[in-house]
C-alpha cells in the first residue's frame, strides 16, 4: 500500500492547533499579543515554534475527527505506513501522533520552515521517494500535494474544495464535514442568558415608575448588554475549550466540540462588541462606562478570576448586580441599598448553585476536582452550606425591608409583601433540594426558565407586590 500523509488541522481534526495555540497564549498574558507580531515578522514557522515553546496544549482534549480516525486506525492494522503531515509546529504535532500511537513518522514546521502547501509536497516527495503516496487534506492549501499524489483522500472539505479534487482525480475517499446548524449559533450567543439583563428593569419596577421614554432607554440598555453578554461568553467559551472538552456536558458548546470555528467566533465577537459598546454610548456616558466596566471585569473572570476558589462566585454576584445598577443609571432611578444587599446575597446564593451542581455530576463521575476552576469535591458541603446560607440571608433583608419604613413608604400596603417572604423561602429551599438531587445540571438560570413551579412563584410574586402598589403607583 501506498504510504500515506495526513494533514492534522481541519482534517484529523475539527480545529487548528495554531489557534488553539494563540489563545492558550493570550489567556497567560494578553502582552504576547504584541510579541506575536514581532515572531512574525521572521515567518509563520518562527511564529509557531515560538508559542510552540511557551504553551501547554493538552493534545487528548483536541476534538478529532472519528470517522478519519476510525479508518487510520484500520489502515494502521492492516500495516500501511501512515506520517502525520501538517503545517503546525512540530513539537505539537508529535505530540498528537505520540498520543495516538498509529503513526510511523511526523512531518512538521519548525521554527526556518512552514510546512504547507509546495513546501509540504517537497517534504512528501522527499520522504515517499519515487514510489508515489496518498494524501489526506482538506483545504485549498491541499491541492499543490493532492495534485501529485497517487491516492487522494478529501475530508471535512467544502463543496467547491471536493469538485477542485475532483476534477484532478477521483478520491478514495471522501469524508464530509459536519453540516452548520443556525441552533450552533444561537448556542453560542447564550440567548437564553439574555434573561439575566432584564434586571435592568427591576429598578423601574421598584420604583413603580411607568414613564415611557425612561422604559424605552431600559429597552435599548437591554439590547446592548444582550450583544455585550453574548460577546463575553464567546470570549470565555474560547479561552476555556480545555476545561469546557474535560467536563461530560460542555464538551458539546459549539467551539469546544469545534462545530464553530475559532476564526467564525472571534468574527462573532468583533461585531457583538463594538456594536454593543456604541449602543451603550449613544445612549449615555456613564451607562458607556458601566458597560465597560462590566466588559474588564468579565474578561478578567475568563482569564484568570474563575479559576480562584470564592473570588470566582462572588464576582459572578457582582456581576448580577451590576446589571441592577447599570439599570438604574439608565432609568435615572436611586437604587436603596436594600436592593442592592437582598440582590447580592440572592445572587450570591445562584453563583454557588452553580458551582455546586457542577460538583456534584463531577463526583458522580468519579472526578476529584472541577476542571479550570479552584474546586475539589471535597467542598461541596461546604460550599452548599454557603449557598443556602446565602439564600435565606437574602429573605432576611427581605423580611426586614418589608418592616422598615422605607418599605412602608414605597407601598401603601406593606403588609401585603409579607405573602412574598414564604414564597421565596420555597423557591431558595427547592432550588437547593434539586441540587442535591442532581437535577440541576450547572445553570439554575435555564432551570428557572424551564421549570413551571419557578414560573408560578414568579406570577405569584408579582401579583403580591401588585395588591401591594395598589394606590401607590405613579
Amino acid at each position: 500500500m501506498l504510504p500515506l500523509y495526513v494533514d492534522l488541522d481541519g482534517t484529523l481534526t475539527y480545529t487548528d492547533l495554531l489557534f488553539e495555540s494563540v489563545l492558550l497564549l493570550i489567556k497567560r498574558n494578553p502582552l504576547y499579543l504584541f510579541l506575536c507580531c514581532i515572531w512574525l515578522l521572521r515567518g509563520r514557522g518562527n511564529l509557531k515554534a515560538q508559542i510552540a515553546s511557551r504553551i501547554e496544549l493538552d493534545v487528548s482534549l483536541l476534538p478529532y475527527n472519528n470517522e478519519l480516525l476510525a479508518y487510520l486506525q484500520h489502515q494502521h492494522v492492516a500495516g500501511r505506513r501512515l506520517i502525520l503531515a501538517s503545517a503546525s509546529d512540530r513539537t505539537l504535532v508529535q505530540r498528537v501522533a505520540d498520543y495516538l500511537g498509529i503513526f510511523d513518522a511526523v512531518l512538521a514546521s519548525d521554527a526556518a520552515t512552514n510546512l504547507k502547501s509546495k513546501i509540504k509536497l517537497q517534504a512528501i516527495v522527499a520522504d515517499s521517494g519515487e514510489n508515489g503516496f496518498a494524501y489526506a487534506g482538506n483545504a485549498a492549501p491541499d491541492l499543490a500535494v493532492w495534485a501529485h499524489a497517487a491516492e487522494l483522500i478529501v475530508v471535512n472539505a467544502s463543496p467547491a474544495i471536493v469538485a477542485q479534487v475532483q476534477n484532478l482525480k477521483t478520491p478514495a475517499l471522501i469524508i464530509p464535514p459536519r453540516p452548520f446548524q443556525w441552533r450552533l449559533l444561537i448556542k453560542a450567543l447564550r440567548l437564553h442568558q439574555w434573561a439575566k439583563n432584564a434586571l435592568l428593569f427591576v429598578p423601574l419596577m421598584a420604583a413603580h415608575d411607568l414613564n415611557a421614554d425612561r422604559w424605552l432607554a431600559t429597552l435599548l440598555a437591554f439590547l446592548a448588554f444582550g450583544m455585550c453578554a453574548s460577546a463575553t461568553y464567546i470570549i470565555n467559551d474560547l479561552f476555556d475549550l480545555a476545561s469546557d472538552r474535560a467536563h461530560p456536558r460542555k464538551q458539546a458548546r459549539p467551539f469546544a466540540a469545534a462545530t464553530l470555528t475559532i476564526p467564525f467566533g472571534v468574527v462573532l465577537l468583533a461585531v457583538l462588541l463594538p456594536l454593543s459598546l456604541w449602543l451603550a454610548a449613544a445612549i449615555s456616558l456613564p451607562f458607556f462606562g458601566l458597560m465597560l466596566l462590566y466588559v474588564v471585569v468579565t474578561l478578567l473572570y475568563s482569564a484568570r478570576l474563575k479559576q480562584i476558589a470564592i473570588i470566582d462566585v462572588l464576582v459572578l454576584a457582582s456581576l448580577y448586580t451590576h446589571r441592577i445598577l447599570a439599570g438604574g443609571q439608565v432609568s435615572d432611578v436611586v437604587i436603596s441599598n436594600w436592593l442592592l444587599a437582598v440582590s447580592l446575597f440572592m445572587f450570591l446564593s445562584l453563583a454557588l448553585v452553580k458551582r455546586c451542581a457542577e460538583l456534584e455530576f463531577m463526583s458522580g463521575d468519579g472526578h476529584v476536582s472541577l476542571a479550570g476552576r479552584g474546586y475539589r469535591t471535597s467542598d461541596l458541603s461546604y460550599l452548599i452550606a454557603m449557598g443556602i446560607a446565602s439564600g435565606f440571608v437574602a429573605v432576611m433583608l427581605l423580611a426586614l425591608y418589608v418592616d422598615s419604613q422605607v418599605g412602608g413608604a414605597m407601598y401603601p400596603h406593606a403588609e401585603i409583601l409579607w405573602l412574598i417572604l414564604p414564597l421565596m423561602l420555597f423557591w431558595v429551599m427547592r432550588l437547593w433540594l434539586k441540587v442535591s438531587r442532581l437535577e440541576i445540571q450547572d445553570d439554575p438560570l435555564l432551570f428557572a426558565i424551564t421549570d413551571r413551579s419557578s414560573w408560578v412563584v414568579a406570577i405569584l410574586v408579582a401579583c403580591v407586590a401588585l395588591a401591594a402598589s395598589v394606590g401607590g403607583m405613579s
